[in-house]
């Protein structure tokens, strides 16, 4: 095949192939009830847009989140997979250009023990695979649905990071006022043992009740121990998370906090564009897309150039001065032909594959939404539940006080004390649990909506 003629088949094939492949585009994708139908979605903006620091404004609290982001094991290792990643995709863009190789070759030959001739070839090599057919552009697009992937990799670890350390922080608020309500109960049972004690005295009163009150504050006291550990274990957990050996962790008051009670979830077709997970699911499926390019790609012919040229001195001058220059150049295409079958079966792996990753994508996308309609529920019965649980923590104060007066003044007997302290504790403790379970649901749908940006 003349030079004229390779040019015109390259050219036709080049025609051939312009429309084999689209480039990955987006499926259509129903959102308008993913949220559930009892969830506002009245306006563009979203919680899940904001900073974590204009949500997390306790300065302790961003301090630990800092350091999180700094030394996190999981979040270091998504970082190097994301380099890894970039440098997959550098060699794919490079698999589209020539190569080139410098190969100086030398050698004697001696005939029936003549003098030797020695021969110096000093050739620069290059090849060049034409992508006509767009096998390695299609690698190159795959390598970079994946390089993107491992980023929303890395964004969604952070996102968890950023929720699992501000969870963890409240969590250690929450255990501090149950355990300083729990101390306070200790007193004032203690306060009224010694008050029995002074009735039994005064003939009012017995030992049956100074027993009960006595046990009471056992009880009480060995709650008190529970929270201790349970600090204990938060603190532990929370250190290892920042990458630290366990420590007491510093931290603020459960009355000094302040999250936003009132937020928008956005529309859901934005979960799409916010949601760290969502995205890399999508590169994810498009990184399949790419992936099943190449295996139909590979049905087509491969056409390959290579060339070398460069200095000899086989006309028996010093390599200094050469005798001649040496060029040689070729063309090659390769057709498959027979194969056994591997290529059809490459391709029905790679159907296979982006039809399970449509299939992923499509149930990631479900999840979010019902991540964001369950944390939103939260939120709103929290906040329900903290009103009337703070009216019945008042009237279990009025019911202890009058208990404790119709005990000192009459002959009310001091179960009905017991009583009301045992409620009012339960009461209090679950108060300061409505609280953290409202705190909880802002924070998880903070990060249900992507959250977690720097």
């Amino acid at each position: 095949m003349n030079k004229r003629l390779l040019i015109l088949f390259i050219t036709a094939l080049s025609i051939m192939s312009c429309n084999i492949y689209k480039p990955y585009s987006r499926q259509e994708v129903k959102t308008d009830s993913l949220y559930g139908e009892d969830v506002p979605t009245v306006d563009s903006t979203s919680l899940g847009t904001m900073k974590w620091k204009e949500v997390f404004t306790d300065p302790i609290l961003q301090s630990l989140i800092e350091r999180g982001i700094k030394n996190n094991t999981n979040l270091a290792e998504a970082r190097l997979g994301v380099e890894q990643a970039r440098a997959a995709l550098s060699n794919a863009r490079l698999n589209l250009l020539p190569t080139l190789a410098l190969t100086p070759e030398a050698s004697a030959t001696s005939f029936d023990h003549s003098k030797a001739v020695q021969t110096y070839n000093l050739p620069i090599v290059s090849s060049w695979q034409i992508d006509i057919f767009k096998k390695l552009g299609n690698k190159k697009l795959q390598a970079k649905a994946v390089y993107l992937q491992t980023k929303e990799y890395q964004q969604a670890v952070q996102t968890s990071l950023v929720a699992n350390i501000a969870n963890a922080y409240y969590t250690l608020l929450m255990l501090d006022e149950q355990y300083s309500i729990t101390r306070k109960t200790y007193t004032n049972l203690n306060q009224t043992l010694e008050m029995t004690k002074a009735l039994m005295d005064a003939g009012k009163s017995n030992q049956a009740a100074v027993s009960q009150i006595q046990a009471q504050c056992y009880s009480v006291n060995a709650a008190m121990e529970d929270f201790k550990k349970s600090i204990s274990d938060v603190e532990g957990s929370l250190s290892v998370v920042l990458k630290e050996t366990p420590h007491k962790i510093e931290r603020g008051n459960i009355k000094d906090i302040v999250l936003p009670n009132e937020f928008s979830l956005g529309f859901p077709i934005q979960l799409l564009s916010n949601r760290p997970d969502v995205r890399a699911s999508e590169y994810n499926l498009q990184q399949y897309y790419y992936g099943l390019n190449v295996a139909r790609a590979s049905f087509y012919p491969t056409i390959n150039l290579s060339g070398s040229a460069g200095w000899t001195n086989n006309a028996g001058a010093m390599i200094l001065n050469p005798g001649k220059l040496l060029a040689s150049a070729l063309g090659s295409l390769t057709q498959p032909l027979f194969n056994g079958g591997a290529l059809r079966a490459n391709l029905k792996v790679a159907q296979s594959q982006f039809k399970g990753a449509q299939l992923q994508f499509e149930q990631k996308l479900l999840d979010a939404g019902n991540e964001v309609n369950t944390y939103y529920t939260q939120c709103q019965n929290a906040q329900k539940k903290l009103i009337l649980r703070k009216k019945q923590v008042k009237s279990l104060r009025k019911a202890l006080k009058s208990a404790k007066l119709l005990m000192e003044n009459s002959n009310s007997t001091y179960l009905s004390v017991l009583t009301a302290y045992n409620t009012l504790l339960s009461a209090q403790t679950s108060e300061v649990y409505d609280w953290f379970e409202g705190v909880q649901g802002v924070v998880n749908l903070y990060q249900a909506l992507g959250g977690g940006q720097n």
